[in-house]
């Protein structure tokens, strides 16, 4: 049994799914077609530890619908609207995902994404509806002061390469 939560985000949707606890261990219905109508033909897993910030991740072409599940860990995940006739554009979503409250998220195309890790081991699951890009992958500036994300931290530990994202002002003037 699956709950959808609509958002003031138009096409972001909650899954707050029943988790079939025993002394065993647990069954978890993650994913059914009939219920998200998308085509997922890319899916990955991601690991993170402690304090690891990834994001705020996007492709500016070819932009990728996701479908995102913590099977172990915490994550605090965000999502940005970037898309240009959006009522919610520039602003963000924030929802806490967990192995135990077994929620997932449906972030549809044209937003950038992170997350950042709550637990000592965090395992993400993503399902795509697109394939990665990386002719047109670039991301925002996890600490940009016109997005004011409330990411729960002062210095997560940060790749390389998102260490370089843009600010949202350079986003919006050369791609909007």
């Amino acid at each position: 049994m699956v709950k959808i939560k609509k958002t003031k985000f138009k096409g972001l949707l909650i899954f707050e799914k029943v988790n079939f606890k025993d002394k065993r261990g647990y069954f978890l219905e993650l994913f059914k077609k009939k219920i998200i109508k998308k085509k997922f033909p890319f899916t990955c897993i991601s690991f993170s530890k402690k304090n690891v910030l990834r994001g705020l991740h996007m492709q500016t072409k070819n932009m990728q619908g996701k479908y995102i599940s913590v099977l172990k860990g915490r994550v605090l995940d965000i999502a940005v609207d970037l898309r240009k006739n959006s009522n919610t554009f520039g602003k963000y979503f924030a929802i806490e995902l967990s192995e135990k409250n077994s929620t997932s998220i449906y972030i549809p195309e044209g937003f950038a994404h992170g997350f950042y890790c709550l637990d000592r081991e965090n395992y993400l699951l993503y399902s795509c509806t697109n394939y990665r890009d990386e002719k047109s992958e670039t991301g925002l500036m996890w600490n940009d002061k016109d997005l004011n994300i409330k990411w729960k931290c002062k210095k997560p530990l940060i790749s390389d390469k998102d260490k370089n994202n843009i600010s949202f002002k350079y986003f919006k003037n050369k791609f909007h």
